[in-house]
């Protein structure tokens, strides 16, 4: 299960899921107990997925999950074993069984749960300012402090010797030990993540959680989402500057330097040691390799291969960029 937070519903019976979520399927399917569903790689057989893009066939041939959600032209990707269910609107329909499976992923309201710290286990345990609420669910180690009216809400695990800054609202988040987050962040809350339908925006469930590896520390009105369908992870010695936007499922590499107002789309990956210059914004799905430099400003569009440099709009070669300046 990727949120170990948020509670799966299941299993149901793949029929009956699939009637519980309107999806008409034209094959006959042998019924069988369906406990989860998970992404292409994290699947077992017990487990539904969902293939949507050519982009992730070699996720798609490997995957183990006994149905997968897809369209007629991928199917051929996909293992014989593995049971095909056609839609016309893949990340619809996966919304939808998402949902049934963990209803509560998609409504973020207050956490009613949060109580003043002064009346919770933590009160002689931990180093708070003034106006600090703690949820149920929530565990922090030694020698931790949190400022002025921040909230840690449901379902958070902080380790020891992290610092939380004032105005900060964290839930669904795993924070590993020596970690600063500064003020005013948000983190754990669910991704920008919906889909049309007809006339109502269809969200789409964020049952990941975030993860922030040791000694890693976020910068001042950054704002981190959960994960999707996978969690959103930042690496261990990572720096953020202020203002930051990491989407839902990013995966950010060890001893990372990004500058201030860079904006990550969903489930893009970057590797260790990457340094983002200020005001650089980075497409969804894409992977950006080991030691890579991105000037500041630079549009990423494409995949950036180890040990190199790029810059501009859409981001190129580095050389390549002042070369066209002169």
């Amino acid at each position: 299960m990727t949120n170990p937070f948020f509670k799966n519903n299941g299993p149901f019976n793949i029929n009956k899921l699939l009637k519980l979520a309107k999806i008409k399927n034209s094959q006959k399917l042998k019924d069988q107990k369906i406990y989860d569903i998970k992404d292409l790689s994290m699947s077992s057989s017990k487990d539904i997925t969902f293939f949507h893009s050519k982009k992730y066939e070699n996720l798609a041939l490997k995957t183990k999950a006994s149905f997968c959600i897809t369209s007629e032209n991928l199917k051929n990707y996909l293992p014989n074993k593995c049971n095909k269910i056609f839609v016309n609107n893949v990340l619809l329909a996966t919304a939808k069984i998402t949902k049934i499976f963990y209803p509560d992923s998609v409504i973020d309201d207050y956490d009613t749960s949060a109580k003043e710290i002064s009346k919770t286990l933590y009160k002689k345990k931990v180093d708070y300012g003034k106006n600090v609420l703690i949820g149920k669910n929530v565990r922090i180690g030694k020698n931790c402090s949190i400022g002025h009216n921040s909230i840690i809400e449901q379902n958070v695990i902080i380790g020891n010797n992290c610092s939380i800054g004032s105005n900060v609202v964290i839930r669904n988040t795993v924070i590993n030990n020596n970690v600063c987050i500064l003020d005013s962040c948000v983190i754990g809350k669910k991704g920008f993540g919906f889909l049309p339908d007809k006339k109502v925006n269809y969200r789409f469930p964020q049952i990941g959680t975030v993860v922030i590896n040791d000694y890693a520390e976020i910068g001042c009105g950054s704002t981190i989402d959960r994960g999707s369908m996978s969690n959103t992870v930042i690496g261990k010695n990572t720096y953020l500057d202020n203002q930051i936007h990491i989407a839902h499922n990013v995966k950010i590499g060890d001893n990372c330097i990004i500058a201030g107002q860079v904006g990550f789309a969903g489930s893009s990956t970057i590797g260790n040691n990457v340094m983002i210059g200020g005001q650089a914004g980075i497409s969804g799905h894409l992977k950006i390799g080991n030691n890579v430099q991105i000037g500041g400003g630079s549009g990423v569009v494409n995949d950036i291969p180890d040990n190199t440099k790029v810059m501009g709009y859409p981001a190129k070669d580095l050389k390549s960029f002042l070369r066209e300046r002169k």
